[in-house]
């Protein structure tokens, strides 16, 4: 490869020697605009795509939240709206360590919190704060309160005056053990903490009814997709607007462009796709009716209870008719309900 000194020199040689030159190719940038000289248009865009790509990369166009559990992404987006971190802003006017202290002022749930900004899109990492329980001191009063509804079947006050017995039935938040005052002589009262074990039946059920003629609805594996731009507030369909599908399910995602790993623009392209769906009669004989009411049900329970080696009894009731069957799950549990509850 010849730069265009070297080849200067090599003409002068083939003049002295009679030799000819043919060029296989010609690269480079004084080649390339000698090529497009006459395509002003193509200029003129290359020169306002690079103007709009310089004026987009002074604002935020994408913004990620990692680190969330129990705090939802949209509380987030929203506190930093509040405090000028939105979609659209100037990057200059963003003041990352004062929008962390605001937001941490503002809410106790954020344990620690970092905002990185990197092209035209911005990271915010938090680590929530874990609520400790209340503890209570050994020298503080207390009651024992029922934290679930149950018949009590044991009861054992270690300290203070039990207020309920086996037999009762107790519901959330009520006391079952207080603290006593005894009295001494008449310069001296002991305060003693309410303390004990408490032992109930807890009762969890549900309910649920189904008809013996179903409509099942299955996707066909016919599928069709719609394209669209969205540029802020505007939005350009591409193609047809309805599917050709008499019943479909919807699923829309959206994706924001970008030049680089980290250079979002404000352009984000829409995918809709559509499934094809049928309808089909299932018809149930009342036995598979209640089998299927009974497994989902007591899957459903299954989730709620928390100490299953306490289960004592279930129960169902069923209920049917011409047209469709009902089914009740009932599950008798041994629990600990008592908890203690600081006194003020």
């Amino acid at each position: 490869m010849f730069g265009i000194d070297d080849f200067k020199k090599l003409k002068e040689v083939s003049k002295k020697t009679g030799c000819r030159i043919k060029l296989n190719s010609r690269r480079g940038l004084p080649f390339f605009l000698d090529r497009y000289k006459k395509r002003k248009i193509f200029f003129a865009l290359l020169l306002l795509i690079t103007a709009l790509v310089y004026v987009e990369s002074k604002f935020v166009w994408n913004i990620e939240i990692e680190g969330t559990e129990n705090i939802e992404n949209a509380e987030i987006l929203e506190e930093l709206k509040n405090f000028g971190l939105d979609i659209g802003a100037k990057k200059k006017d963003i003041n990352p360590q004062d929008i962390i202290n605001q937001i941490r002022l503002k809410r106790d749930d954020i344990a620690w919190m970092r905002i990185d900004l990197s092209g035209t899109n911005i990271v915010v990492k938090l680590a929530e704060k874990t609520k400790k329980p209340e503890i209570i001191k050994e020298d503080e009063y207390c009651n024992i309160v029922s934290k679930k509804t149950g018949q009590i079947t044991k009861i054992t006050a270690k300290s203070g005056t039990a207020v309920a017995k086996v037999g009762d039935i107790v519901e959330k938040r009520k006391h079952l053990n207080t603290v006593d005052i005894w009295k001494g002589n008449l310069q001296e009262q002991d305060m003693f903490i309410g303390e004990g074990e408490v032992i109930a039946k807890v009762w969890y059920s549900k309910k649920e009814k189904m008809d013996l003629k179903q409509v099942a609805v299955s996707k066909t594996g016919n599928t069709q997709k719609k394209y669209c731009i969205k540029l802020n507030n505007f939005q350009i369909n591409l193609g047809k607007s309805l599917p050709k599908f008499q019943k479909y399910d919807t699923i829309v995602e959206d994706k924001k462009l970008k030049l680089f790993s980290d250079f979002y623009l404000p352009i984000t392209l829409g995918i809709s796709t559509y499934y094809e769906l049928e309808e089909k009669e299932e018809v149930y004989t009342k036995e598979e009716a209640k089998e299927k009411l009974k497994e989902k049900l007591k899957a459903e329970l299954a989730k709620e209870i928390e100490n299953k080696e306490g289960i004592t009894n279930i129960q169902i009731n069923e209920n049917e008719d011409k047209t469709f069957i009902e089914v009740e799950v009932i599950y008798e549990v041994l629990e600990s309900i008592g908890t203690e509850e600081k006194m003020i």
